[in-house]
């Protein structure tokens, strides 16, 4: 049975099942129980939203369950998804709510949640909660009229987010000559990430912070770099930034306006950071879909890469057991684990720009130390998310591609977590043949899941 919250919570169309306002009430209800350490004490929970249409009518149901639940609820409005992550722990609250689908269209939207500490909530919290919700003959344990929570605006959560990114910026340096785009993709950093840079010194032209609810990831952020290169080569800029919907995933582009994604950004963070001394045992975290060169780059400069399955989570589980300090996806989400307990677009970016700074080098010098396989991936809408391995003529196709890559590349097929959707990835050194096995994968996918 497949479970009730995805890779990255829940998420889906709104006003459609199961992101409606009475499942959102439940699970208001049941985080508030989980997470509600006595009947004794004050208990808090930080809710915070990107810029969709829907966030207000979620924000309201998940409150008025949670406060149902015993807990106070403090609004922030919208905020990147890692800004809520700091605030958590900042507040000292019991739990931390994001009301976002990332980079998602705005019809959809999305409900994840966070601990004390900051961190996305393991599977089996998830499973507990969407238990609870999902018997409609739960008993819930109500508190005393006298004991139910009040929700409260907190109105400087966004210079709070501001100050703790430039605090992991190193004090001696600033942005102090440099010409940045940022496209902030209509979403919940379209405030916060321009005045951070500019307030670091850096001379700013901003995309995607005009927000109206429908507009967010339309055309613009990292789903679409393209845009933000163009602005670059316009305003003739040193780098571009291209974020997503919550911000919690970056996409950067040098000042040729060629495009840098997250294994590109890792491997010029990584080297900087072993050279500094804070990368333990030379390790990288990344998942499956992280690019082969990456691993040989690690594996040249005397590291090591350990791939987790897709999920910025899961890349960060794996750190907490290892004891990794730098990890993330080739999407974009990247995790400094000595600042952050998530993927932080924006503190992804300073990082980058730091080592600009320091080396006095061109994004594009810094680019140049991975380059990638050449890699084809195609998203095949399917019907239904059958088990692979029941597919026989799947796993025949996939036998074939990877005898004729000779040991030289991959095949990765897996299922989206939030979408209807098969994602056939090849990888190999000849892009021609790469395209060509994407393709009649693809095309064996597609005939096999309708």
């Amino acid at each position: 049975m497949a479970r009730f919250f995805g890779t990255d919570g829940l998420r889906g169309r709104v006003n459609t099942y199961p992101m409606t306002v009475d499942v959102a009430l439940r699970l208001g209800l049941a985080a508030g129980m989980r997470f509600r350490r006595n009947t004794t004490q004050t208990h808090r929970v930080v809710i915070g939203k990107d810029t969709r249409l829907s966030g207000y009518m979620f924000e309201s149901a998940l409150t008025a369950g949670l406060c149902a639940a015993g807990m106070h609820v403090i609004m922030v409005g919208p905020l990147p998804t890692p800004a809520v992550s700091f605030l958590t722990r900042n507040m000292r609250a019991d739990l931390g709510v994001v009301i976002s689908a990332s980079h998602n269209p705005y019809h959809d939207n999305g409900i994840k949640f966070f601990d004390a500490d900051g961190f996305k909530l393991p599977d089996d919290v998830e499973d507990e909660i969407a238990a609870m919700v999902l018997d409609p003959d739960f008993k819930w344990n109500y508190p005393p009229s006298d004991k139910v929570g009040r929700a409260t605006k907190i109105q400087d959560a966004p210079g709070r987010y501001i100050v703790y990114t430039k605090s992991c910026f190193p004090a001696h340096l600033s942005l102090s000559g440099l010409r940045i785009v940022i496209d902030c993709a209509n979403g919940a950093n379209y405030k916060v990430a321009p005045l951070a840079l500019q307030e670091l010194g850096a001379e700013v032209f901003t995309l995607g912070t005009s927000p109206n609810g429908t507009n967010i990831n339309d055309n613009c952020g990292s789903l679409h770099p393209h845009v933000v290169a163009d602005k670059v080569r316009e305003v003739r800029a040193d780098v571009g930034l291209a974020l997503d919907g919550d911000a919690d995933r970056l996409i950067v582009v040098d000042e040729k306006g060629n495009v840098l994604d997250g294994d590109q950004i890792m491997a010029i963070c990584a080297q900087a950071m072993m050279a500094r001394g804070e990368l333990p045992e030379n390790q990288l975290v990344a998942t499956v879909m992280s690019n082969m060169a990456l691993e040989v780059f690690m594996q040249d400069h005397g590291g090591s890469l350990l791939r987790t399955k897709v999920g910025d989570r899961y890349v960060v589980e794996a750190m907490r057991r290892t004891g990794a300090m730098l990890g993330g996806e080739q999407s974009g989400h990247l995790i400094f684990r000595q600042y952050s307990t998530t993927g932080d677009g924006l503190l992804a970016a300073l990082q980058i720009l730091r080592v600009m700074q320091e080396k006095e080098q061109r994004l594009s010098e810094l680019a140049g130390l991975l380059t990638p396989f050449p890699q084809t991936l195609i998203n095949v809408p399917v019907e239904r998310k059958l088990p692979l391995e029941e597919r026989p003529a799947v796993g025949e196709a996939v036998a074939r591609v990877e005898a004729e890559l000779h040991g030289r590349g991959r095949v990765l097929l897996r299922y989206s977590g939030t979408e209807s959707l098969c994602r056939v990835m090849v990888e190999g050194e000849d892009s021609e043949k790469v395209r060509a096995y994407a393709e009649l994968l693809a095309e064996v996918v597609q005939r096999e899941l309708k």
